[in-house]
Order: C-alpha cells, then sequence, then structure tokens
C-alpha cells in the first residue's frame, strides 16, 4: 500500500508528511458466516517463519457473541494487511516516506495481524562524481494486534461494512520513531527534543487513530490524536494510504489554502445517517440515527453549526447548536470544542481543554472528517468516559443538499 501522510501538531508542533508503501505479507479473502459450525480460512497463510498450514472444517461450540468477535477480528486483520501525518493549526512541516508491510498467522480467534513500517531515511546531501547515493530504510516492528489486544488496550471500535475502525494507544513510539528517523535520519542522536523537530509526550493522556475508507477507491485516511499529559491537544497526524500502489501529495494539501479556502467546502446542509457501536472487538450496535447537520456563517461574522439527529423507530429528535470563531484555520466553539481545517477536505476535532471536561464529570469526544468528494463526507467520532476509556464509536456518512 502506498501512502502520503502529514503530521500536525498543536501550537507549536511540527508537521509531518510521510509517502507510504503498503506491502502486504499475506492477504487472504475469507468468507464468514456466523452460525454453529464455523470453517476455518482454508487460505494458505505465510506467517513470520513463512510455515504454511491448511485447516479442515472444525465443529466449534462457540457462542454467538464469541463468533461475532472472531468474525470483527478476521475482517479488522483484512483490513489492514496495509500508513499517513499533520500540526495543530494545520501546517504541512516534514515529508517522510514509509513502507508498510503487514501480514497474519494463526487462525480462528488466535489470529493475530503483524506489521513492520520501513520509514526512508533523508539522504545525506553528500555527494560524489559517478556515485548515486541509495536511499536506506529504518526498521520499526509495530506490536501485534489480536483478540486481546484489540478488544482490552486498543479499544477499538470497528464498522465492517463501512471499513472505519478507532484504536487507542498506550503510547505515541511509533510515531515518534517515524519523526526521528524520517526527519532526522542517522543525525537523530536519541536526545529528547531535537532542534527543529516536534516529538509527541513520551506519557502522553490519549492517542487515538481513527481510520476512514475511501469510497470510491482502495485508499484510506488515518487520522492521530495525540493529548499530552494535561489533556491539551499536541500533535495530530494524517496517513493517506493506497493499497499497492504510489500516492503522491494531493494538490489540496498546498499549504497556500487559506482559512476560507478550507472552510468552504463543509459550509451547508448535511443530510445522512449514523451508527453507534459499543467499544470491543464483539462491537454491539448501540444505536442508530438520521442526522441533519449544518455549518453556516452569520450575519455577525461568526459560524453556527446545527446538529439534529433523530433515533431510528422513534420520535426522540436531539439538537445540538454551536457558534464558533475561526482563525489561522482553526474554529473554536464556544461550547469548548475545536476543529482544525486541514488540507484536502480534512478536518479534525477535540475539546479545547479534556482536563476541564474530566474535572467537570464530563464525557467527551474525538472527532475526523474527510470529504473525499464535493458532496459527500464520511466523520468518525471516538466518545471517551472521564478516565479516559473509549466507550464508542460513531460513523456518520453524509451528503450535501
Amino acid at each position: 500500500m502506498a501512502s502520503f501522510s502529514c503530521s500536525i501538531s498543536s501550537h507549536f508542533t511540527p508537521k509531518l508528511v510521510c509517502l507510504n508503501k503498503f506491502q502486504p505479507t499475506y492477504l487472504p479473502s475469507p468468507k464468514f458466516r456466523v452460525n454453529a459450525r464455523f470453517q476455518s480460512i482454508k487460505n494458505e497463510a505465510t506467517n513470520s517463519i513463512n510455515a504454511s498450514t491448511t485447516t479442515p472444517e472444525l465443529e466449534l461450540d462457540i457462542p454467538d457473541e464469541d463468533l461475532l468477535g472472531i468474525d470483527n477480528l478476521h475482517r479488522f486483520i483484512q483490513l489492514n494487511l496495509g500508513s499517513w501525518q499533520f500540526d495543530a493549526k494545520g501546517k504541512l512541516l516534514h515529508e517522510v516516506t514509509t513502507k508498510l508491510s503487514a501480514g497474519s498467522y494463526g487462525e480462528d480467534e488466535l489470529i493475530s495481524l503483524i506489521q513492520t513500517l520501513y520509514i526512508k531515511q533523508p539522504l545525506s546531501g553528500t555527494s560524489f562524481s559517478g556515485y548515486e547515493e541509495k536511499p536506506e530504510w529504518a526498521e520499526y516492528k509495530i506490536k501485534e494486534s489480536n483478540m486481546f489486544t484489540v478488544d482490552k488496550y486498543q479499544q477499538i471500535g470497528f464498522f465492517p461494512n463501512e471499513r472505519a475502525f478507532a484504536l487507542r494507544y498506550q503510547t505515541a513510539g511509533m510515531l515518534e520513531t517515524v519523526l526521528r528517523q524520517g526527519v532526522l535520519g542517522e543525525d537523530d542522536t536519541g536526545e529528547e527534543s531535537p532542534r527543529n523537530l516536534k516529538l509527541p509526550s513520551s506519557r502522553p493522556s490519549i492517542v487515538c487513530e481513527n481510520c476512514l475508507y475511501s469510497i470510491n477507491k482502495d485508499m484510506r485516511a488515518r487520522a492521530f490524536h495525540i493529548m499530552d499529559p494535561r489533556g491539551v491537544l499536541e500533535m495530530l497526524l494524517i496517513f493517506l494510504e493506497e493499497r499497492d500502489g504510489v500516492v503522491d501529495a494531493p494538490p489540496s494539501l498546498a499549504d497556500s489554502e487559506d482559512d476560507m479556502n478550507r472552510l468552504s467546502p463543509f459550509l451547508g446542509q448535511w443530510k445522512g445517517h449514523s451508527v453507534t457501536k459499543r467499544s470491543g472487538v464483539y462491537g454491539a450496535t448501540m444505536s442508530e440515527h438520521d442526522t441533519s447537520a449544518s455549518l453556516e456563517i452569520d450575519s455577525n461574522g461568526q459560524l453556527v453549526q446545527d446538529i439534529t439527529s433523530t433515533t431510528r423507530g422513534s420520535d426522540i429528535v436531539t439538537n445540538v447548536r454551536w457558534t464558533g470563531a475561526i482563525c489561522d484555520n482553526m474554529i473554536t466553539f464556544d461550547k469548548g470544542f475545536q476543529f482544525t481545517l486541514l488540507p484536502g477536505g480534512m478536518y479534525m476535532g477535540c475539546p479545547s481543554d479534556i482536563a476541564k471536561s474530566v474535572a467537570e464529570f464530563k464525557s467527551f469526544h474525538l472527532e475526523f472528517c474527510w470529504l473525499e468528494s464535493s458532496d459527500k463526507r464520511q466523520r468518525l467520532v471516538r466518545t471517551f468516559d472521564i478516565e479516559g476509556l473509549a466507550v464508542s464509536s460513531t460513523y456518520f456518512f453524509e451528503t450535501k443538499m
């Protein structure tokens, strides 16, 4: 999978862009049915030690809920056999090229996703006549994902049909490595604060990934919120990836876009639907809604956002109105929430101060929106409780009226 990635940080953080090529090690195409007889995948799988096995049909006494969890895990791993990055005010800082190799081993509830990220090192800048410097790649092995980790640690929010997912991380180790190796390369001495490079906190309060897949292409956008130990937005990172291809930086990612150019695509009336699921590999659906959202500029120059949702199968209607102002590609609403407008028809939202929400015993949410075309957009909202645990995820698909 090839990808373009940009990184965005808070007011003081640099921005990173990564170009990624994804190389799948094992790419099965299983078909799952949730019933009493669960047939194991019969695809030959190459695992980390190149062992190949074929499993016969088994009669398993597995509860329906467990079957659903196993099915979701397999579909999540299938989706990931393939990376991107930006700064808090949406300013491009660096370009980094990466390759992601992903594979799986094991079967049924014991299947695991293994991923290795290769980060292209910057050229030394020293040249010799008749000698062309070849790029070097740093290798970073990402911790494997399995039934236990995605459910307990990463608290996955997964929408198989929409190919959208949200994950929680305990550290920003992978993202820090991408920044260090991709920007500094061999010049990285391991110091805590390298010159001209902003790194994530060693103990961030929250690292959240929201991933949305393209409606029209085998392409995806992964967005990372990184909150510092105080609960304040520290860094945003976006990865744009295309499987088995090369992703060039879209023209729309140019920094020349001013506030209004980034805002304009989101103005107007949007209608669609949403699905909310509990966190965890079993991902029970909590609710579904018909939604209507509008973002307008009033006569006083203020931004006004109205969101109305109607619970399907009932007459329960909820309406939320926010007013705010825009400055330096950031919309700040009066309810203590902010949007960072990014190039390429994206924005990322988060509370202005998570610590304040927690102190007031309020839940909070992080949001990623991708407007892939002028009239269609997807949003993924991750809701956290006052202890910072992800309790649910909500997927929105909306069309512009």
